[in-house]
């Protein structure tokens, strides 16, 4: 086998695994404003606001003009596309104010689910045409790391290899292209939570997916120094009749991924469900964003897992504000 042609210069390597180092600095989270307009409608109107691009404006401001004590517990928002061209009421883009309190600011790049012919129900995701173009100014714009979501979901027949086989390359393909552009992926390949699936076939389906990602991510010359990683945290299914400890659950997840993610990615971003009272319960039972820097000593909150090659877990943020009274 002839060696690659070399993907990135070390300058643009360089460049992707400083802004992933300051994404998952210690103590540090990432704050997810990326809501597409449809989704957020839900949210305003939950509170008797009415969906206008003003008032989602309104809203985002408010978040990314909060107390001056949350800025060091912030290290990157991820931006819907409507938000990164809005402004403040002072006049300054919101990708200004973002930085302007130490954080980075990331722009959500899918276009969403798709059906994938062929299968069960199961999808794959849009919106790899003009990413080139689209990341080439998301940069100009101010982006600095982007997010890319493709969905698997559990049954007695899925996910089947074609389903996994597509969803890992079109995570490959698109990371390469945000590095190409200078912006950090995070690479997302989701399981759903639905169904009736214990803890061990959700662990078992997780490091498939997860091993089959990082080979695309491999054959597609990506630098994993300069990725970040947002996989599902291991749980049953909400249908499941077992019920499992957050210990249990825990432990499932942490050797899922101490089986499958190379050593060489910076960190790891987890939505964790509340499922079990903790530290980190968020009110109304929304979820949490927090990012975990790999190969530390422990999690901390929900993940209660003390062992030599776990991780540390800074502070969790993100959709708890959004779900906060």
């Amino acid at each position: 086998m002839s060696p690659p042609v070399p993907a990135l210069t070390p300058e643009q390597k360089q460049e992707l695994a400083t802004i992933a180092q300051r994404i998952v600095a210690p103590g540090k989270g990432i704050l997810a404003a990326d809501e597409s307009t449809g989704s957020i409608a839900k949210r305003l109107s939950s509170v008797g606001v009415e969906n206008t691009e003003e008032n989602r404006r309104w809203y985002r401001q408010l978040l990314f003009t909060a107390d001056s004590r949350v800025d060091p517990c912030i290290g990157g928002v991820i931006l819907f596309h409507e938000t990164l061209y809005q402004k403040a009421d002072d006049g300054r883009p919101f990708p200004q104010v973002i930085r302007s309190k130490g954080a980075l600011v990331g722009i959500k790049v899918d276009k969403g689910v798709v059906p994938l012919a062929g299968t069960n129900g199961e999808t794959t995701t849009q919106g790899l045409d003009g990413l080139m173009e689209r990341c080439a100014q998301y940069k100009k714009d101010g982006a600095d790391f982007a997010k890319w979501r493709c969905v698997l979901k559990i049954t007695a027949h899925t996910p089947t290899r074609l389903a996994v086989m597509e969803n890992a390359n079109v995570l490959a393909r698109y990371a390469s292209i945000c590095q190409q552009n200078g912006i950090v992926p995070i690479v997302e390949p989701e399981i759903l939570p639905d169904g009736d699936h214990d803890l061990k076939h959700c662990q078992y389906v997780t490091e498939k997916v997860l091993a089959a990602v990082y080979k695309a991510l491999s054959d597609h010359h990506v630098y994993l120094e300069g990725t970040l990683l947002k996989p599902n945290m291991v749980t049953p299914g909400h249908a499941c009749t077992k019920k499992y400890s957050p210990e249990e659950i825990a432990m499932a997840t942490v050797t899922a991924l101490r089986r499958t993610v190379p050593p060489a990615v910076p960190g790891q971003c987890h939505l964790v469900p509340v499922v079990a009272p903790s530290p980190w319960s968020c009110p109304r039972g929304g979820p949490i964003l927090m990012v975990v820097s790999p190969w530390r000593p422990h999690l901390h909150g929900y993940i209660l897992v003390v062992s030599p090659s776990s991780w540390s877990c800074p502070h969790p943020h993100g959709h708890v504000l959004m779900v906060s009274p």
